[in-house]
């Protein structure tokens, strides 16, 4: 992904935006927006923006996943194989009907020569 950089002061949009995307931790921002976004943080609003991003921050930090029972590792990896069986079915389908129509193609052009 592209980082925009701002070419001035930073404005409460812009701040918030990349407050959403990047967390209330200014050092995981993008470089280009760290000088100005330590400036606009310094404001009210700007303080207000970190608050709320930490308090996210902060909930995701504490989030913990249960890890997968192994039946739900065993549904998943048997699923996952009958995928890439079914997947090799449809290709090796499309390859026939492709050999199918360069062969129907070799008849007509044929037919045409005579």
């Amino acid at each position: 992904m592209a980082e925009k950089t701002t070419s001035g002061p930073m404005d409460a949009g812009r701040f918030a935006a990349l407050a959403d995307v990047y967390g209330g931790a200014l050092h995981r921002w993008p470089r280009a927006d760290q000088a100005a976004a330590t400036l606009f943080a310094e404001t009210e609003q700007g303080r207000a923006i970190l608050a709320r991003a930490g308090r996210l921050d902060a909930m995701l930090d504490r989030h913990r996943a249960e890890a997968p029972s192994p039946a739900l590792h065993r549904a998943i990896v048997a699923q996952a194989t009958t995928e890439v069986r079914q997947e090799r079915r449809r290709r090796f389908w499309w390859l026939g009907f492709g050999l199918a129509g360069v062969g129907l193609a070799g008849a007509v052009a044929g037919l045409a020569l005579v």
